[in-house]
């Protein structure tokens, strides 16, 4: 008997539930509004696509603050993480502002940044500039930076316009010699340095 009753529950839910279900989906599109096609967000196929390939993030902007105190932003036009590549980064048109805790400023421009968030590492490509509150003006191909702490390095060639004049290096690096210790801004790898005394008087 208990069988039997078992076997007609069956046979009942069997037919009420594709009943419901089909309730379920008639109320679903009862209750969905018409939509708008002026109110859908304006993406061609082709972004729409890219998307989805590449996690990507417009207009980002980060900013912290290093052990050393070092007040450190990043902004870019765009940012996009690699398919199938984990802590890798890429942005576009990327600005990158220092308020060091000594009182002096920088500010970094490039065209490229690569982000290697394992390896605490960022390297600037394309029109790199670097401006300070010092009056430098320092231009270079390729910038390498820790991002967690103050070390930038310009591994080729840089050129500089500053207080004293014009200035080409083989290298560069800006960093502080010890945690704690103000940053120092050194030219390095044939140094050579045309001097300008009207700058100087200024």
């Amino acid at each position: 008997m208990q069988a039997d009753l078992h076997s007609r529950m069956v046979s009942l839910l069997k037919v009420l539930f594709p009943l419901l279900a089909l309730a379920l989906l008639s109320t679903l599109f009862l209750l969905s509004r018409k939509v708008d096609p002026d109110s859908v967000i304006p993406f061609a196929d082709k972004e729409i696509q890219d998307r989805l390939r590449d996690q990507q993030v417009t207009g980002p902007f980060f900013s912290g603050t290093t052990a050393d105190g070092d007040q450190i932003s990043f902004s870019a036009e765009k940012l996009t993480t690699p398919q199938n590549e984990v802590g890798a980064n890429r942005a576009e048109d990327v600005r990158i502002v220092m308020d060091l805790a000594g009182g002096t400023n920088l500010t970094l421009n490039a065209r490229v940044a690569h982000f290697e968030l394992p390896k605490d590492r960022a390297e600037l490509e394309g029109n790199v500039v670097i401006e300070t509150s010092t009056d430098y003006r320092i231009e270079s191909d390729r910038l390498t930076t820790q991002m967690t702490e103050l070390d930038v390095r310009s591994p080729g060639p840089v050129q500089a316009q500053g207080p004293m004049g014009t200035l080409n290096a083989g290298s560069m690096t800006i960093a502080s010699p010890e945690q704690g210790q103000a940053a120092q801004l050194i030219f390095k790898d044939g140094v050579k340095l045309v001097y300008n005394p009207k700058l100087s008087e200024k």
